[in-house]
Parts: C-alpha cells; sequence; structure tokens
C-alpha cells in the first residue's frame, strides 16, 4: 500500500509540476529536478534507490521505442553522418577525457574503473535534449542530430562500461581490438534483433485489423527487443531503435488507419508520463547520495573539486569534439545540397551544448560493483553531471539560443509545405480518378472532388495574414463547432433515455469527437502561422517555371477587379507574373487567379497579400 501510495503521489506531482513548468514557461525537465531534490529532504518522502534493472529494462526500452517510432528514417539517413560520429565518437572521446580527470584527481583508483566512470557520464540523454530543444524551439536540424544521436549513444557507453568493468574484474583482456570487436558484435547483433523484430511484427500486422490488439503489440515489442538482445549479450538499445525506426517508418503500409490513431496517442502518452517521471526521481537521489558520502574517506573539498572537474570535462569534452570536428560531421559546401553544408558556427555551438545528461546515467552508475573503492562518491559524480547539465546547459540554451539568432523552426513554411503536400496528393488522386471507370447517376465524383477542393482551400488559407478577414476555413470551424456540440448534446440526450444500445452511441459520439479533433488540430496550426506571418519564404527546389517569374516586389492588391464587377467577396488576392493580373484565390467564390491561368496559360502567380512573399506554379504544382 505504501509503495502504490508512493507512486500516485509520484503521478499527481509530476503532473502537477508539467502544468507549473507551462505556466511559468520553463521546460518541464529541469523544474522537476530541482522539486525532486527539494522533496528528497522533506521527511515523509521516503527514498527512493533507482535500480539498474528499473530503469534499463522498465524505463530505457519504452523510451527509446516512443522516440523511434515518432522519428523519421529519412531524416535520420540524411544526417547519418553527424549522427554516427556523435553517438560513437563523442562518447568515446568524453569517456577517455573524463576518466584521465578522475584517475588524476581520486586517489589510487584503477584506470578501468575510471574508464567505467567516464563511459556512465558520456552519452546526453535520451530525451532530456530534445524535450528541451523543442520547447525552446531550437532549429529543426539539430532537434533530429540530437534525436538521432540520443537513440543510439547509449549503446557505445554501455559497450564501454560493460567491457571497462570487466577489466576491472580481471575477466576481459585489454585490447583495442577486443573492445572495438566486442562493439562490432553488440552493434550487428543488436540491428540483427531489430531486424528479425521488425519482420515478425510486420507479418502480423498485416493479419491485424484491431487497434486494441495492434497497440498491445506495440507494448511488447521494446522490452521483447530489449530483453532478447541482452540475453545473447549484444545491444538491446540498437535493437530497441532499428525495430521502431523500421516500424514507425512502415506504419502507412502496415497498419491501418484506427491503429495508427490509437497507437500514436498511447504512445504519446507513454512517453509524457514516463519522460517527465524520470527527471523527478533523478532528483530524488540527491538526499541518500549526500547521507552516503559522509562514510567516505576522501575530504568535502576532494569530493566537490572532483565532481565539479567531472562537470566541467564533460561539457567542454563535448564542445570540442563538435566544434573540432565540424568538417567532419557535415558535407561541404561544395555538395550541391545546401541542406548538408557545413552549418555556422551559432549552429555548432547550440549542437554542442545541448548535451544534457539523464536517468541513464545514474542507473549505469548502479552497475559499478559494491566493492568498488569510492562507489559513493562515483555515485555523486554521475548525479553532478545529471543535474548540472540539466541546469546550466538547460537553462542556459534558450539565452544562447536568442543571443546567437538561430532561427527556430517557423509554422508558416511548415503551412506552405503542407499545402503543395496536399495539392500534389490531390492531383495524384484525381489522375486516378480520371482512370476509373465507373457509373455516378449520384454525382457521387462531384462530391469527391469537392471535398478534395475544400480540403486543400482550407490548407492555403491557413497562410492567410489577414487578422481583420475570417477565411472560409475559419468560418467554417467556428459554425461546424457549435453544431458538433449541439448535436453531442442532443445524443447524450437520446443516451441517457436508454432507447438506443449504448454500443450505438459510443460509436457515433466517437464519430464527433474525431471530427472534432481535425477541426482543432487545423485551427490550432492557423494560429501558429499566424504569429509568424511577417516571415519570409526560404526558397526550395524550383521548376522552370518558377525559375523564370523571380519573385516581384510590388506593393499589396487591394481588391479583385473581376470579383468587384461580378458583385462578389475574395478571400486573398494573387497577382499574375506574367502580366500582373490580380485575381482571386480559390477558397474564393469565383477563383478568378485560376481562371486566369485557364484562359492565359501563365503559369506562375505571386500572392499579393501583406507580408506574404511565395510563389506558385499551377503546371508543376510547386511553391517557392
Amino acid at each position: 500500500m505504501d509503495v502504490a501510495l508512493f507512486m500516485i503521489s509520484l503521478a499527481i506531482g509530476v503532473l502537477g509540476g508539467v502544468m507549473v513548468s507551462r505556466w511559468v514557461g520553463i521546460p518541464s525537465p529541469l523544474l522537476l529536478v530541482v522539486a525532486g531534490v527539494g522533496a528528497s529532504f522533506l521527511p515523509f518522502v521516503p527514498q527512493v534507490h533507482l535500480e539498474p534493472e528499473v530503469v534499463l529494462i522498465g524505463l530505457l526500452p519504452p523510451l527509446l521505442y516512443a522516440a523511434s517510432i515518432s522519428s523519421s528514417l529519412v531524416d535520420f539517413n540524411a544526417y547519418r553522418r553527424p549522427i554516427l560520429l556523435l553517438s560513437v565518437g563523442a562518447v568515446v572521446f568524453t569517456t577517455l577525457g573524463v576518466a584521465w580527470v578522475v584517475h588524476e584527481l581520486i586517489p589510487g583508483i584503477p584506470w578501468a574503473v575510471a574508464i567505467a566512470l567516464g563511459a556512465v557520464v558520456a552519452p546526453p540523454d535520451a530525451v532530456a535534449a530534445t524535450a528541451i530543444g523543442r520547447h525552446i524551439g531550437l532549429p529543426r536540424k539539430i532537434v533530429t542530430i540530437l534525436e538521432g544521436e540520443s537513440l543510439f549513444n547509449d549503446a557505445t557507453a554501455l559497450v564501454l562500461l560493460r567491457t571497462a568493468l570487466g577489466v576491472a574484474a580481471g575477466t576481459v583482456a585489454v585490447s583495442v581490438w577486443g573492445i572495438g570487436l566486442d562493439f562490432l558484435v553488440a552493434a550487428v547483433g543488436g540491428t540483427a534483433i531489430g531486424l528479425a523484430a521488425y519482420w515478425i511484427v510486420a507479418r502480423m500486422r498485416r493479419r491485424i485489423t484491431d487497434p486494441a490488439i495492434d497497440v498491445a503489440l506495440s507494448l511488447v515489442v521494446p522490452f521483447f527487443c530489449y530483453i532478447v538482445a541482452e540475453e545473447v549479450h549484444v545491444s538491446g538499445v540498437i535493437a530497441v531503435v532499428v525495430a521502431g525506426l523500421l516500424l514507425g517508418h512502415r506504419a502507412p503500409v502496415l497498419q491501418t488507419a484506427q491503429s495508427r490513431i490509437a497507437e500514436r496517442i498511447n504512445w504519446r502518452t507513454v512517453s509524457f508520463l514516463l519522460e517527465n517521471t524520470v527527471f523527478a526521481l533523478i532528483g530524488l537521489q540527491a538526499q541518500w547520495l549526500f547521507q552516503d558520502l559522509a562514510d567516505s574517506d576522501l575530504g568535502a573539498g576532494r569530493i566537490v573539486a572532483v565532481c565539479l572537474a567531472t562537470l566541467a570535462a564533460v561539457i567542454v569534452l563535448r564542445l570540442v569534439w563538435v566544434m573540432g570536428s565540424r568538417w567532419v560531421l557535415f558535407r561541404r559546401p561544395r555538395d550541391r545540397d545546401a541542406s548538408h553544408a557545413v552549418p555556422p558556427w551559432s549552429f555548432m555551438f547550440l549542437l554542442g551544448w545541448a548535451g544534457m545528461r539523464g536517468v541513464v546515467t545514474l542507473a549505469a552508475a548502479f552497475a559499478i560493483p559494491p566493492t568498488t573503492e569510492h562507489r559513493e562518491v562515483l555515485f555523486m559524480i554521475a548525479f553532478t553531471v545529471v543535474a548540472g547539465t540539466l541546469l546550466i546547459q538547460g537553462l542556459s540554451l534558450p539565452w544562447f539560443a536568442r543571443r546567437l539568432r538561430v532561427p527556430a523552426p517557423d509554422p508558416l513554411d511548415d503551412a506552405l509545405a503542407r499545402a503543395t503536400l496536399l495539392q500534389q496528393a490531390s492531383k495524384a488522386a484525381l489522375e486516378e480518378l480520371d482512370s476509373l471507370e465507373y457509373d455516378d447517376p449520384a454525382g457521387v465524383v462531384d462530391l469527391i472532388r469537392q471535398r478534395l477542393d475544400q480540403r486543400n482551400f482550407a490548407a492555403w488559407e491557413r497562410l492567410g495574414t489577414q487578422s481583420d478577414q475570417e477565411s472560409p476555413a475559419a468560418l467554417y470551424y467556428r459554425i461546424r463547432s457549435r453544431l458538433i456540440d449541439a448535436e453531442r448534446n442532443r445524443i447524450l440526450e437520446i443516451r441517457s433515455e436508454g432507447q438506443v444500445p449504448s454500443e450505438v452511441v459510443a460509436d457515433v459520439l466517437a464519430m464527433l469527437d474525431v471530427e472534432e479533433s481535425m477541426l482543432d488540430s487545423a485551427e490550432q496550426e492557423r494560429d501558429e502561422t499566424a504569429a509568424y506571418a511577417a516571415r519570409r519564404w526560404q526558397i526550395g527546389d524550383l521548376c522552370a517555371d518558377l525559375e523564370q517569374h523571380p519573385t516581384v516586389d510590388e506593393e499589396p492588391a487591394t481588391y479583385c477587379r473581376a470579383c468587384v464587377e461580378a458583385g462578389t467577396p475574395w478571400v486573398s488576392l494573387r497577382r499574375c507574373l506574367e502580366c500582373g493580373n490580380v485575381g482571386c484565390c480559390d477558397s474564393s467564390q469565383l477563383q478568378h487567379a485560376t481562371e486566369h491561368f485557364h484562359d492565359t496559360q501563365h503559369a506562375v502567380m505571386q500572392s499579393a497579400e501583406p507580408g506574404e512573399n511565395w510563389r506558385w506554379c499551377y503546371v508543376h504544382h510547386l511553391t517557392a
């Protein structure tokens, strides 16, 4: 009962801490660590000892799997060089550097134990950096690299830790080739198990249509991969990550839409609870760690010195590795793809500074044998590194991002990319529709075309910048939301009468919930893009027509002449870049800009709205 009460109290505390952090604008990991440290000294809070099995088997696999299924395999492949060099090279470099510092400052500590401690504190956390990075709006490239690095660096650290402890125990001979072979076996074996798990689950999912069964299967996958891999002495981390990346990448093909929605919500909830609970548990270790230091025969001054020196070494060594290997981590500017050119120094500094450590560091420290001399000091070093990097780097990362003026992801860019992607998808759908043979006396095809148009119009309307004009999509959201409320209230009244089976009522309510959630998501995206409406677009890959018609710097248009003559309102205005004609957008009633293209075949138009600077090619369905 005491354990259950503590778990409930911890969950309530974590949820409250997250709510407070969002209210005050501080990343939740930082607030929860500080709150955990303070709570650990309260007399009514029991001592919490994180056991390595609890973290490495109970927490690490689901956290890794949740991150990997939501990661992009395409992005990982695009940034595989920096990800692998950071997850392997930076971990080895930091391990050796920290080992030297600890060996110099703690008298008589064996090199093997010092290297083991270096491996413990070397890997940045799988969730801390990305959680804080997304909260403060770091560039998407940095977050992608940090996320990819954190998926694999634990594997490197755990192999180094296992080898170092084997050397300390006298069961493993010291050999660079031997260590390299251990890592190769762990990586290849973990990859093989991850591939095998993917193959098994993929074949099962082709036959599963029940979302509940599919989600239950996904809960088993990370633990199955990790435990099987560790049983055969290969990397459980790599096994989980490989399976998660492949299953996430193939989910649109392997799963039903309902299963994908259910799995996405399930793992988002699991990840939210575990991530935030982990940071609270880190802070709760503080009280007993300080108590154990009383038994150390090292002086307080030396303990403080080695803890601070190790913390400084961890921070500096990562910066040295990232800044020093700048030309190796990324391709040189002569590469055709400018997105992979060597980033500026500000980018590299943020990548190096975002090296927060987390719960895996504390859990790995418990793997150090109890008979090891100065074990309590080694624990305190690990705790200092975790708490110090979270607080020092976590709190200063937003300040550095602002001072260095590194651009955050822009919802306006995302809105333009989303609208273009939907337009391309609709084009493919309409081509498929034209190739079908059907008998349509009920006008179903016209309805399909109308719904495709409505979806695309709503996507383009999110780019609108006129705050004093309600777009058709916004009007639709406002009216339809009221109608859904009315429908739901009536259904609930009927339910209370008990005349309709509860299963039928639940199905109808679920249908309304899906529609309402789609409306809410679209409205939230419109609100985000409104805050970034003054920004200019970044030019990407262009077609020949867009190349021939660059942006024209003219005053925003004020009216659509054709709409004025017809006596109809317009939504947004577009300017033809070949003849200068101004017409209304496709969300408008008469769609004069598109009509102008069909009449003249002038391929490129530009938004004529204030603050917008994007172009659209009618021929190739591309934007710039």
